[in-house]
């Protein structure tokens, strides 16, 4: 069924939208740094901004209309948009609709749902004038599972800031960068009466299962989504004060083995001497996947992947990130393991993986059940990298797994919803170099052009489609969480956010 928009009848209208006075956790913890009284609201006239009797500058605004817009991020964290899990559908369908009313509020006109088969894509337009170029703006309003939920130390939907931090389950990945991008939009308009740029906005609900159903989206919309610049605010940055710029991202392709020894649990006594056991059997099969070096021991599995030239090593060795030992302090490990040959960023940026995410079978609760397992499953992901493609090694993939199928044993090998491909993006693609300007003015020093392990499934789609590469900003840091327990983000990046997108639509508006 293809994809469908719906009506733009509004939806239930968000609380944060009729918020008179508000002074936030966040913004008392800015405020309390820089040495003033937080600002209160009075008054929500009009569209359901706050308006100033003298605006001289978009910070102006933004300082202005602090706790209204600390408030609304609270309210968006605690949205359980989690993807992945049904239970959730409903819940991600209601962070969809609030998103695209907070869309409306910042004064797009023309803003709908974009139906799926699972979960729906806000799009929104603002036309200034044909005479301005176009940007398109990608985000995802979708969260990862919280589990193990016995981690966190404070409910991953209830934001709490302790220790200088707000933790929440979707902070660093993605709702700050995503609500931080409406409210800058708010204040460039209100303070120059206009956007100086057209704006698409394009806010999907699976960027954490893959964006299974978002390339048909883009593809289906194509016309609707021709522009001169696209952005992505999925992103983060080197450090506290340290821009990155994101000249490359890895693929991503999945599936789940489930492996089978027996119809049935069986007692280990009588019949575990003499029959295969599946747990033992998944975890042979586990171990044949890597070499003792670390590197990936799938035939085939590197013959695609184009080596770097001396300058991309160069570029890399360049970027001042962080040392070798306080990335295993961050990481909380004892020892770095990869293939021989490569620094550390180096394998974290440029080299694919095979990545374990999930093993279990047998009894798993409290206490002991002497049963030899039947059945058993391992949940596998891969990281690629320029030259690789995801159907290429999920095939690699289920031809090692036949080749090392442990006696006994009966495999199915079920793949993930979603695939992507590795993206790099040009030096001089579109809009990175205002990008550059615009992060060097705010934070006195130029952004650090990087690479990072992880995936956006949608950029080497829009490459291939719009013919258009995504510069990536963000304003996560490095440790932040994301994806794990105590997910965090820090009010200091929240506030900078807000005004670096909006100085950037400002500068591509000339």
């Amino acid at each position: 069924m293809p994809a469908t928009i719906s009506s733009n009848s509004p939806s239930p209208k968000p609380e944060h939208l009729d918020l008179l006075t508000h002074t936030s956790i966040l913004r008392h913890h800015v405020a309390a740094q820089m040495g003033s009284a937080p600002l209160s609201i009075q008054s929500v006239p009009g569209k359901g901004f706050a308006s100033m009797t003298e605006r001289t500058s978009v910070k102006d605004y933004l300082d202005h209309h602090a706790d209204r817009f600390d408030a609304e991020l609270f309210e968006f964290l605690r949205m359980p948009s989690i993807s992945t899990d049904p239970v959730y559908a409903a819940d991600t369908r209601k962070t969809a609709e609030w998103v695209a009313d907070r869309a409306r509020a910042a004064g797009f006109a023309d803003v709908g749902l974009i139906e799926t088969p699972l979960h729906p894509v806000v799009y929104g337009r603002w036309e200034s004038s044909n005479e301005r170029p176009t940007l398109l703006i990608y985000g995802h309003y979708d969260v990862q599972p919280v589990d193990p939920v016995d981690l966190w130390e404070s409910d991953p939907f209830e934001p709490t800031e302790r220790e200088g931090k707000i933790y929440a389950r979707g902070a660093s990945d993605m709702k700050m960068n995503l609500l931080a991008i409406l409210q800058g939009i708010e204040a460039l308009a209100q303070t120059k009466g206009d956007l100086p740029i057209n704006v698409i906005l394009l806010f999907e609900g699976e960027e954490e299962i893959g964006s299974p159903n978002l390339p048909k989206v883009v593809a289906d919309y194509a016309g609707q989504l021709k522009s001169d610049v696209i952005m992505s605010g999925d992103g983060g940055m080197m450090g506290i004060g340290r821009p990155a710029l994101s000249l490359g991202l890895k693929g991503l392709v999945g599936c789940q083995v489930d492996l089978t020894t027996s119809s049935t649990d069986l007692h280990s006594g009588g019949y575990g001497a003499a029959v295969p056991n599946a747990v033992r059997a998944i975890a042979e099969l586990a171990a044949s996947f890597h070499n003792p070096d670390g590197s990936v021991a799938i035939e085939g599995f590197y013959d695609d992947v184009i080596p770097l030239t001396e300058e991309e090593r160069a570029d890399i060795a360049a970027v001042d990130e962080q040392s070798d030992e306080k990335f295993m302090a961050e990481a909380g490990v004892t020892a770095i393991l990869g293939e021989p040959g490569y620094t550390v960023k180096e394998l974290r940026w440029t080299r694919p993986t095979i990545d374990f995410n999930g093993i279990w079978g047998g009894f798993t609760g409290e206490g002991s059940k002497t049963v030899t397992p039947a059945q058993a499953h391992l949940k596998i992901t891969s990281r690629l990298v320029p030259g690789q493609r995801p159907d290429k090694i999920l095939k690699l993939i289920e031809a090692h797994i036949a080749k090392h199928t442990p006696v006994g044993a009966s495999i199915e090998v079920v793949p993930g919803k979603g695939s992507a491909n590795p993206f790099r993006l040009p030096k001089d693609s579109p809009g990175l170099a205002e990008a550059a300007v615009v992060l060097e003015r705010i934070f006195g020093t130029p952004p650090g052009f990087v690479r990072s392990g992880g995936t956006v499934p949608i950029t080497d789609v829009f490459t291939e489609i719009l013919g258009i590469g995504p510069v990536t900003i963000g304003f996560g840091l490095p440790g932040s969480r994301a994806h794990a327990p105590n997910e965090w983000i820090r009010p200091e990046e929240v506030e900078i956010s807000r005004l670096a997108y909006a100085e950037y639509f400002d500068t591509l508006g000339g």
